[in-house]
């Protein structure tokens, strides 16, 4: 069962943002593109005949504001024939009658723009004309430190033996049966070297993009929900499962990643020219996920849990600068895996894996030998405007229009799924060791290697 959530959908300003400036126009003139959208994302049906309602009802729309429009001018046209105090009695009667008729009529069109937004905000973003046209199939398109996706599996084939939970137990870096008792599943204490691998993880990603000229951010973990709608991340996903931790009566929810506050940073904004753009931010947060995912080995250990340390990037640019950035953003994190040394490999996102906001997303997945599979480190989406004609972000290019900004994320550094691949990948079982990439070797007292406590 598939479930559309437009409680934030609204056709008017709140306290925190101002209403979503959704291109309307754009979507009855490119009714086909957004049609395709819907479909190729394997979204529900029903989005297709709102796009129908919403080309339906312009014309209705149109039509109510030209009687609205007709009435107010008869009235205004009394009022002055009121004032010469010519035939009073029948321009009282009217003036009563107009009030009547026009009560209903404007409270049908706001009622109706009301549900052109909610239906248009429901929509997905349009499709890059590069996103793989099997909607199941992703394309890969590099490997990292590997030739081939059988090289990676042939180096290091499944076995329990490189079992990352049974490694982090058995060295003493991870306590989950404590963390299971205190928190709950998916939970878990990173102790000793792993503590220390976490904390060396992040700042090697915080100094690797600060070199690159990225802003350093510290966001806020929490958020008001209206702002995680906003961005594109609703609370229940396509089967109704709860994804996002929402603290009860207070319109807030625990963020799942620093996207979210990152992309908030400039809501309500106009830049004041488009030199000012790009602007490349990179936050460190503790990051949030109500998920529950697949049972067996997708929820076993550190590779899907509730709650992490994530390090994002972030970029607020303008449309013709998008797609090289997303290529840029793409070739940091493989240079980061290159220089971890982690076997990888970067794919081309089909369209039933992209969320509503992203036109196209790369993916980069390790291989994972106590997994037995594959499994993802990161991603990068370019989303386009759909995040700041939610968010309210513009510029103004210098020719008495004010444009919306294109936005683009990407994840510099998800902890935990990157200790899975170091651990899984860097086992030696013949020595009982983990080596840690030299990278990384700075940040960590200069060890090399993680032997049990």
């Amino acid at each position: 069962m598939f479930r559309i959530i437009r409680k934030y959908a609204t056709a008017k300003n709140s306290d925190t943002l101002l209403r979503p400036q959704l291109n309307i126009p754009d979507i009855i003139a490119r009714s086909s593109l957004y049609k395709e959208s819907v479909t190729r994302r394997q979204l529900p049906p029903t989005l297709l005949s709102d796009i129908d309602f919403i080309i339906e009802s312009r014309p209705l729309q149109s039509q109510t504001y030209q009687q609205i429009s007709k009435l107010k001018r008869e009235r205004q046209q009394l009022a002055n024939i009121l004032k010469s105090k010519q035939d009073t009695d029948n321009c009282k009667t009217r003036l009563k009658e107009i009030k009547s008729e026009l009560k209903p009529l404007e409270k049908y069109v706001d009622d109706l723009q009301e549900q052109i937004y909610a239906k248009a905000e429901a929509l997905p973003n349009l499709l890059d004309e590069t996103v793989p046209s099997d909607p199941f199939k992703e394309d890969v398109v590099q490997m990292i430190n590997c030739s081939s996706q059988e090289d990676a599996i042939a180096r290091r084939p499944a076995s329990d033996l490189y079992d990352h939970k049974i490694i982090c137990e058995n060295f003493n870096i991870v306590n989950f049966n404590t963390a299971s008792r205190i928190a709950g599943s998916s939970w878990y204490y990173l102790m000793n070297d792993g503590a220390l691998l976490e904390q060396a993880l992040v700042q090697y990603a915080l100094s690797k993009a600060r070199q690159r000229g990225y802003t350093m951010v510290a966001p806020p973990s929490i958020v008001k929900t209206e702002i995680v709608s906003a961005c594109g991340f609703k609370p229940n996903d396509q089967n109704n499962e709860k994804q996002v931790y929402q603290l009860e009566d207070e319109g807030r929810s625990l963020t799942g990643t620093a996207e979210i506050p990152l992309g908030a940073l400039h809501s309500s904004t106009v830049f004041k020219s488009g030199n000012e753009l790009p602007k490349k931010y990179v936050g460190v947060s503790r990051s949030y996920r109500a998920e529950a995912g697949a049972s067996g080995k997708d929820t076993r250990g550190l590779y899907r849990v509730h709650e992490f340390t994530k390090v994002e990037l972030f970029h607020f640019t303008k449309s013709d600068l998008a797609e090289c950035e997303l290529e840029e953003i793409k070739d940091f994190q493989v240079e980061i895996f290159n220089e971890l040394g982690i076997q990888a490999k970067v794919m081309n996102m089909p369209t039933s894996d992209l969320g509503s906001p992203a036109m196209k997303k790369y993916d980069i997945e390790a291989w994972m030998p106590g997994r037995g599979k594959w499994g993802e480190l990161s991603s990068c989406s370019n989303c386009g405007e759909y995040q700041a004609r939610r968010l309210g972000i513009r510029y103004d290019n210098q020719q008495d229009k004010l444009l919306h900004v294109n936005t683009l994320n990407g994840t510099c550094m998800a902890v935990p799924r990157v200790i899975v691949a170091l651990i899984e990948q860097n086992y030696n079982p013949e020595t009982n060791e983990i080596s840690i990439p030299k990278v990384l070797q700075p940040f960590m007292d200069g060890k090399t290697k993680i032997v049990p406590v």
